[in-house]
């Protein structure tokens, strides 16, 4: 039996329909999967899904575990269907933080999934759940610049540009639907969470660079041991076996508690490692230092400060809130708390010198201390460098008259640095140092001082004044172990009214002294004039001068003169004596002898005939006066001749002047 023509042309329609249709299908069923791209496989009909598993891993309908790689792939439309999902990629300087939608449940009160080094970078699905990941907030981050084809399905990859994969959350697939994608403000993240933290120092206002240190609080471990603020790795079970050392220093035990154990986790990178060394929720005591850091959002928290950093003239004294019990070292005669060694929880007895400090400002107290002589004011306007005087005002005070005085004051103190530790069990800190302790003392000082003075009796004894507060503030500071290197009074302000007194009284007292500078000037003019005087009269002082001298000298010569002439007399007379006598002598002895031979009548005729021979009076008269036959006139003629006579050549007429004696030969007299 044969078919007829229009039945043949149906078969051959519907042949012709089917192998279209098969044609199409076949060709809906290959899949061209970019170079960046992966293929999503969903099974329309098959096996329900086991549990709450979202990835069918044995042929279950649903979204297959397996993917369909880069390339022409096949999968018969009607059963399935692919979807193309861009490779996961993180933008350099990012990081991806990884959320599991498939595997086991993550344990009650645990923030993230356990990681084993077999999940590596997630790629896997079948790896990761068979291997016991769990669902939720992954412990590793992507880092920056990774290409990784990861199950959109099975995992959520959170970056700052975009989520990779499929939500399967009702919550996520709402928002995604409402603002047409998925972005991580949905996951409570903000933009700068998912960037590389990055620890590098600062420009601060001041112009200068500040370097950072990074303080790390854990959101995910074991509780804090009772009474701890912070998690350190270990505890302090290192400083407890070096102090059991005799021979360990206190530098030795800051050197332990100030080296990082961050090498033990990658610096909190590696945060299943973290967990695995013990490491607690909260506080971290070790900080992060110069570097970039993968840390994860939900797990690692980062917190910038500036690194601890002991200048010159400085020392920090550091007040420890963790560490092993106290064990105070400060002494039984020690009132003001507790000093214990590094390592203990109190104010460590040895503090930090000149250097920089990557130590924890939540848990370490550093308190520093200037070393250095410190100048402080007490003056508006004016304030040191430290800025430690900023709020110290001139001291005012009022003398019992009623005078009210505004003092500027300068104080030096030192601190000494192995001191220092004590100071600050004492005061807490400088600025209390200053503010509290100091600023009373040297207040009530002066305000009781001149308040018991007169104000002019201060005027006058102002140094005597800061004398005895210097003396004062010596004693006060020692009490705190503290030195005191100069105490000044820089400007006194004094009332308006006591200001006028002083005026008018030093202006009188300057005109009593100009008078007296006068009269000294009219006394010295005196003076002037009488040395003037002088020495217009010093030229006939001196030849007056020069005259008795030369009258002395020749007394003096007279007098030798007069002397040796005495001398001579003397001793001519002498020898002129012992003649006469030897003549004499000589003379009787002859007379004796002539009279012996001629009898003294011929004797004596003979010796005055040889007197008259040798004597001038001639044996007849040189002027004869007659008598002029007797009469007067004659002889006075012969008394005229004969005075004419006595008057001649050498005679004196001066009858009352006796002759002069002719000057003895051989002794000439010099006038």
């Amino acid at each position: 039996m044969f078919a007829s023509p229009t039945s043949l042309a149906l078969l051959e329609f519907v042949i012709a329909v089917l192998v279209l249709v098969f044609i199409v299908l076949l060709l809906k069923s290959i899949y061209s999967i970019g170079p960046t791209q992966i293929g999503l496989v969903r099974k329309r009909f098959g096996a329900k899904l086991p549990g709450d598993s979202p990835v069918a891993f044995k042929g279950e309908a649903g979204y297959q575990a397996e993917l369909l790689m880069p390339g022409l792939r096949f999968k018969f439309c009607l059963l399935y269907a692919v979807q193309k999902h861009p490779w996961v990629q993180v933008p350099a300087g990012q990081i991806g933080v990884v959320i599991a939608q498939v595997g086991g449940p993550t344990p009650i009160g645990a923030k993230s999934g356990v990681y084993k080094a077999e999940f590596g970078n997630f790629t896997d699905i079948s790896t990761f759940v068979s291997s016991g990941g769990q669902k939720g907030v992954q412990r590793p981050v992507l880092s920056p610049g990774m290409l990784a084809p990861v199950h959109p399905v099975a995992f959520l990859i959170i970056t700052k540009p975009q989520v990779f994969g499929v939500p399967i959350s009702d919550a996520y697939r709402k928002q995604a639907a409402e603002k047409g994608r998925l972005t991580f403000e949905a996951f409570g993240l903000d933009e700068r969470q998912l960037e590389v933290t990055r620890i590098a120092p600062r420009p601060a206002e001041s112009g200068k660079v500040v370097d950072m240190i990074g303080i790390v609080t854990t959101l995910e471990g074991q509780p804090l041991q009772a009474g701890a603020i912070a998690s350190r790795l270990g505890t302090f079970d290192d400083v407890a076996e070096l102090e059991k050392k005799a021979d360990t220093t206190d530098f030795q035990l800051i050197a332990s508690i100030l080296g990082s154990k961050n090498t033990l986790h990658n610096n909190y990178q590696d945060f299943q490692q973290f967990l695995d060394a013990g490491g607690k929720i909260g506080l971290q005591h070790d900080p992060l230092l110069y570097g970039a850091y993968n840390l994860n959002p939900f797990l690692v928290r980062v917190e910038q400060v500036p690194m601890l950093v002991v200048e010159q003239g400085q020392v920090a004294v550091i007040k420890a809130y963790v560490g092993l019990p106290t064990q105070d070292t400060s002494g039984v005669g020690f009132k003001f708390g507790s000093l214990v060694r590094p390592g203990h929880q109190g104010i460590w007895q040895e503090a930090l010198r000149t250097g920089k400090y990557p130590i924890n400002p939540r848990i370490y107290d550093a308190k520093v201390v200037l070393t250095a002589i410190l100048k402080l004011d007490w003056a508006k306007d004016v304030t040191g460098a430290h800025g430690l005087d900023a709020r110290l005002e001139p001291i005012i005070a009022k003398s019992n008259e009623g005078f009210v005085f505004s003092i500027d004051l300068q104080v030096l103190i030192h601190v000494p640095d192995t001191k220092a530790p004590r100071v600050i069990s004492m005061v807490g800190s400088m600025e209390n140092l200053v503010n509290e302790v100091l600023q009373a003392a040297v207040g009530n000082l002066f305000r009781d001082k001149i308040g018991g003075m007169e104000a002019i009796k201060f005027i006058q004894t102002r140094q005597v004044v800061q004398e005895e507060a210097f003396a004062y503030i010596q004693k006060k500071l020692a009490e705190y172990e503290i030195e005191t290197r100069g105490v000044y009074i820089q400007d006194v302000i004094y009332p308006a009214a006591l200001v006028t007194v002083l005026t008018e009284r030093e202006v009188a007292h300057q005109e009593v002294e100009t008078f007296k500078m006068q009269r000294q000037a009219q006394d010295q003019r005196i003076e002037t004039e009488k040395a003037r005087g002088t020495a217009d009269m010093q030229a006939q002082l001196a030849q007056a001068a020069v005259g008795v001298g030369i009258k002395m000298n020749n007394a003096e010569a007279r007098k030798a003169e007069a002397d040796g002439e005495a001398t001579y007399i003397e001793r001519t007379g002498t020898a002129q004596g012992a003649q006469v006598r030897a003549v004499g002598l000589a003379r009787a002895e002859a007379y004796q002898k002539q009279v012996a031979a001629l009898g003294q009548g011929a004797t004596a005729l003979v010796n005055a005939i040889e007197a008259l021979s040798r004597s001038n009076v001639p044996f007849m008269p040189n002027t004869l006066v007659t008598g002029g036959g007797g009469s007067v006139g004659g002889v006075l003629e012969g008394l005229g001749a004969l005075l004419m006579q006595k008057v001649g050549p050498g005679a004196s007429i001066d009858a009352d002047k006796p002759a002069a004696t002719p000057p003895l030969k051989g002794n000439p007299r010099k006038e």
